[in-house]
């Protein structure tokens, strides 16, 4: 049959490169393989596109992972713009600095985790002294600082002075901080960092600015010639990256790596396509999704980036 191309096999061989294994799993044919390489080849495009405005959106989840590791250098080496994520992303990069999570089981007893103060997220040990009680420590301590000299802030005016004040290389806020890389916290509230916030300003005049925020994102919406983003997950992050995608038309570029389902209609599960008929996503924009867990996906496609970048 004419114009069909043929399946090949995946060799590995001993010597061979993560960019090498992703191109043979374009050729492979299927099925989550394929598209994670076109994700590969999209996102290769994008970030070689000058005159791209990129975004990096996510959940906070991820960043209680090793997969921080791939977040932070994804901002240390200025591959994005502008990331929008969750209050949650604050909360486990500062407890991350100071303290330890550890290695657990989806199958422990949660009611004895509850007993011993150990709170668990998946697979993942999250003990009371790695997580709520460093962040109110540590909160206190910035927030304080932050009020003699700023007592209104825009959330990604707070995160670069988490960032300022964390100073360590293995942080995502630190580099963001660093390299100017807008971080937007849509629900700021909803986290540690968030409950911090609000029980400071019980005794302090001190606020954060949402729609300072929002002001950023519709000048750089307004100012692109293009844009593109790489979206993991759904919920606030992923929808105010394409809501105001769509007031320049669209994305130009659009990779999601999601484990949602799409036939219950949430946006978490939304495919690329269904954001074309938003006029999120254009028509003709290079777009792929791909179905699976992104602790997986973006070490993989991060590996093949540098090797060509």
């Amino acid at each position: 049959m004419k114009n069909l191309i043929s399946i090949k096999d995946i060799e590995i061989e001993k010597k061979g490169s993560v960019n090498d294994l992703v191109k043979q799993m374009y050729k492979s044919g299927g099925f989550t393989a394929k598209n994670l390489a076109i994700g590969v080849d999209i996102l290769e495009s994008m970030i070689k596109d000058k005159n791209c405005l990129n975004f990096l959106s996510f959940p906070a989840c991820i960043v209680a992972t090793g997969t921080r590791g791939i977040i932070k250098e994804m901002v240390k080496r200025k591959l994005f713009d502008v990331l929008i994520t969750t209050c949650g992303t604050l909360d486990h990069d500062i407890a991350r600095t100071w303290k330890d999570y550890y290695h657990g089981s989806f199958f422990a007893d949660d009611r004895e985790l509850h007993r011993k103060k150990i709170n668990r997220l998946g697979n993942i040990f999250v003990p009371n002294e790695s997580y709520g009680l460093v962040i109110e420590e540590k909160m206190s301590k910035f927030l304080k600082e932050i009020y003699s000299e700023n007592k209104e802030l825009s959330s990604y005016e707070l995160a670069w002075e988490i960032g300022k004040r964390i100073n360590d290389k293995g942080s995502i806020l630190y580099w963001c901080y660093k390299n100017k890389i807008p971080v937007i916290v849509p629900g700021i509230t909803d986290g540690a960092v968030g409950y911090q916030i609000w029980q400071f300003s019980q005794d302090h005049k001190f606020k954060i600015d949402i729609l300072k925020d929002e002001k950023l994102l519709s000048d750089l919406t307004w100012k692109a010639k293009k844009s593109g983003a790489l979206i993991m997950g759904g919920g606030i992050s992923k929808h105010h990256v394409i809501w105001w995608s769509q007031f320049r038309n669209g994305l130009d570029y659009a990779v999601y790596i999601t484990t949602a389902v799409e036939y219950d209609g949430s946006l978490s599960g939304a495919r690329t396509r269904e954001a074309i008929s938003w006029g999120k996503i254009k028509e003709k924009a290079k777009h792929v999704t791909i179905e699976e867990d992104a602790t997986v996906a973006l070490p993989i496609m991060f590996s093949a980036l540098l090797e060509r970048l």
